[in-house]
């Protein structure tokens, strides 16, 4: 089924899968909302029977979450089973914080697909309903890549899902993701690697520099006259370097290099900026800037 292209949505309740999934039929993917995972592989068989004809989807988007909550334990199973037939996936698993969630169940009304847990002889709370899902998906999130939710907005999400899915689908190689984001506002949940650059000059404290970011020339002038910020990026980019191959080699689909700083505007921008730019010429690049926009 090399001519396909399938994507799993998972992830908690509330963190934006209806965005996401919106996003990628959007972009033209044949889109199924809560299909139980025992029936995924029967539904992916058919798709390739169907192969040599004009009913064939080429482009499948599934989610499965804890609506299915009885399933879930078969899912690893079926990835696996995909796997032995030879059919690539990309699983992107959305999440936010406990509070983000909470607040956005508050802000609906809306029940907790947990709220009345099977195992349970009464209506669970939102907070022991959360905290059921997240051990119910601890597996699968470890396989996944992970979007963090609690910050961007559903236009952001959806442009995030179509980068993730469009900017790769031409290459197997392992993906590096650059992202800025500001300490006060807490560290990603999606990061992979965290590397703190709060100690670097920072061009906030330059009236003429301050309502800029690190994507306009006056700023980068600034942080590239510092041998502080040069030493910085060399060293982090020798460290990702390093590592890439290692990661590929483990069938990482991505990767996750988070930077942060005190605001998110400055610093972090112009060294994921850089780093960006030095590594697409080996290794397919991807670039979120968590405070801008």
């Amino acid at each position: 089924m090399s001519a396909s292209e399938i994507v799993f949505i998972t992830g908690m309740s509330g963190s934006g899968k209806s965005v996401a999934l919106r996003a990628l039929e959007d972009a033209g993917f044949y889109c199924v909302d809560n299909l139980p995972p025992e029936l995924v592989l029967a539904f992916i068989d058919l798709q390739i029977a169907s192969e040599t004809t004009s009913s064939m989807a080429s482009r499948i988007a599934i989610a499965v979450d804890v609506r299915s909550a009885k399933s879930l334990p078969v899912f690893p199973s079926v990835l696996t089973g995909l796997q032995s037939r030879g059919v690539a996936y990309k699983l992107l698993f959305l999440d936010a914080s406990d509070e983000t969630l909470v607040h956005r169940y508050s802000e609906t009304r809306r029940l907790h697909p947990l709220s009345s847990a099977p195992s349970s002889d009464r209506r669970l709370a939102i907070q022991e309903a959360i905290a059921l899902e997240r051990e119910l998906l601890t597996e699968i999130r470890t396989r996944a890549h992970i979007i963090e939710t609690g910050f961007i907005r559903s236009m952001q999400l959806q442009s995030i899902v179509k980068d993730l899915v469009d900017g790769t689908k031409q290459s197997s190689s392992l993906t590096v993701v650059f992202e800025s984001f500001a300490f006060k506002r807490g560290v990603p949940l999606d990061a992979d690697y965290v590397f703190d650059v709060r100690m670097l000059p920072n061009p906030h404290y330059e009236p003429q520099l301050k309502a800029l970011t690190g994507r306009d020339q006056p700023v980068m002038d600034y942080l590239l006259a510092s041998p502080e910020v040069l030493d910085m990026q060399t060293q982090i980019a020798q460290f990702v370097k390093n590592w890439l191959p290692a990661l590929q080699q483990d069938h990482r689909a991505y990767v996750t290099v988070a930077i942060g700083c005190t605001g998110g505007q400055h610093r972090s921008v112009y060294l994921v900026e850089q780093l960006a730019k030095a590594f697409k010429q080996d290794w397919p690049v991807l670039v979120r800037h968590r405070e801008l926009g």
